[in-house]
């Protein structure tokens, strides 16, 4: 525990459901909700409008409908997420060497090791003047708590929300957390939360009584001790700068179970080339490939193969995931598919990637069917891409789920709500709903009034996929203030 207020916390606010509404005009103080759309989807953030009918994040997208039912329904735009991230996060580098990510719109902040001015009132300016930085470079807001520890900063930004700073003060701590309930606590889960409250533990400073020994015996050892140590608000936890990721993987969940097996196998190859353009956009190659497939009973299934050297070739993963696929019975259904690699490195073994395909491929006409499936996969997706899926940290949305046939016409072209879209005539806009045939797109702009809203055919050649635009324009010549704030 510190004794200056300098781990500071970040966390924005309804992340994803905040971008949408900066970039839509249309949308703003109104209820959103960023999500799987599909019946099984699973909602990944709710603005603040719609929490107040009771949507939260994690909750089954049909669920959020029947609270909210006049809410924009959107699916993720994680591009667009990324570029805001990495805006926010070079503002927090400006401030230390030491920035520990914990997720796109969420870090920690040793301000200490920024050579920031450690008296309370020195790093509540910072805290503030990086909010304002924030608004200025991205039109979102960001919450800041700012504590001598980890667990208090981030209990800090949660009474921040939204849109505010809190300093937890030193020599404050026990007085504030005592009254909390004990999950408050990180680690702290509905079933720990039931064997405390059987004991009579149902608050932070009833954990602190408790003793240590009495919470090792009802948790265990090291469960029992950590959180004693927490409740007593002992948190020596450093900001731990270039958190290294241990994999990448992608995931879709289906409105309708899979049966099909060419179109499980087309499925796998999409996912293998999503997940290996997320391997090379992060500068990584990767040795084992995964393969994760529910079926129509929930039954979960993991598969992986390891390869001789790591590696970011999409022919590579995408084989050695159907020679996963080709082990798993799919014939009673398919809910979800999962591709992904660990075993990370910075670099490729190139000499030996043809050496892999060549040995693990199965025979020439099998790998000509692969790559016609792909074809079919790819023609079928155009111009609406692949589908938004559960990526791991992201939400889960549906695909279509209907079998395929060779010889059936190309399905219509898939339109979900929020895409970015341009119209030769109209200029820019976005998706609000498609069906039957037909797309409603509303034309404007961040930094826009409300647009017009117009309907046109589902293949109207005039129509296609926008390039997405800036949440607001950046003043020429702007210019960041905290990072020059040192004692």
């Amino acid at each position: 525990m510190r004794a200056a207020p300098t781990i500071l916390h970040l966390d924005m606010d309804a992340f994803f459901a905040a971008a949408e509404q900066a970039a839509k005009p249309s949308l703003r103080g109104k209820p959103v909700v960023v999500g799987g759309v599909g019946p099984r989807g699973v909602v990944s953030t709710a603005s603040y409008e719609a929490r107040r009918f009771g949507v939260h994040s994690a909750m089954a997208m049909a669920q959020a409908r029947r609270l909210c039912p006049n809410a924009a329904y959107l699916v993720p735009r994680m591009g667009v997420y990324r570029q805001i991230s990495d805006t926010v996060m070079g503002l927090l580098g400006a401030l230390s060497p030491l920035v520990e990510p914990l997720s796109l719109d969420e870090a920690f902040v040793d301000l200490e090791a920024g050579g920031v001015e450690t008296s309370s009132a020195a790093v509540r300016e910072v805290g503030e003047c990086l909010r304002r930085d924030i608004l200025a470079a991205t039109g979102l807001t960001g919450s800041v708590g700012l504590a001598g520890a980890k667990l208090l900063a981030k209990i800090a930004s949660e009474q921040a929300k939204p849109d505010g700073l809190v300093v937890i003060e030193p020599g404050t701590e026990l007085a504030l957390l005592g009254p909390m309930p004990v999950r408050t606590l990180p680690g702290v889960g509905p079933t720990t939360a039931q064997t405390l409250r059987r004991a009579g533990i149902g608050t932070v400073a009833d954990t602190a009584e408790a003793g240590e020994a009495e919470l090792v015996r009802l948790l265990g050892k090291a469960h029992g001790a950590g959180l004693h140590r927490m409740a007593m608000g002992r948190d020596d936890r450093p900001v731990v700068a270039d958190r290294d990721t241990k994999s990448v993987s992608v995931e879709d969940t289906f409105d309708v179970d899979l049966t099909d097996r060419t179109r499980v196998r087309a499925e796998v190859v999409r996912l293998a080339d999503r997940c290996v353009q997320r391997l090379r956009a992060a500068g990584r190659s990767g040795r084992t490939v995964v393969l994760k497939v529910r079926r129509y009973d929930f039954s979960t299934l993991t598969r992986s193969e390891t390869l001789r050297g790591p590696t970011d070739d999409p022919e590579v993963v995408r084989e050695a995931a159907g020679r996963l696929l080709a082990g798993v019975d799919t014939t009673g259904g398919v809910r979800l598919l999962g591709v992904g690699v660990t075993g990370l490195a910075d670099y490729t073994q190139e000499d030996l990637f043809a050496q892999a395909a060549t040995e693990l491929a199965a025979s020439e006409s099998a790998a000509l069917e692969l790559a016609a499936e792909l074809a079919a996969a790819d023609a079928a997706a155009e111009p609406g891409g692949p589908r938004q899926g559960e990526a791991a940290g992201a939400a889960a949305a549906g695909g279509t789920g209907d079998a395929g046939a060779a010889a059936e016409p190309e399905p219509a072209r898939r339109w979900p709500p929020g895409r970015d879209v341009r119209h030769e005539e109209f200029g820019p806009g976005w998706v609000q709903g498609s069906g039957v045939g037909r797309v409603t797109v509303r034309f404007e702009q961040p930094g826009s009034a409300p647009g017009r809203v117009r309907t046109f055919a589902l293949d109207d050649p005039e129509l296609v996929a926008g390039e997405p635009l800036p949440l607001v324009p950046v003043p020429e010549g702007a210019t960041t203030g905290c990072g020059d704030r040192s004692g």
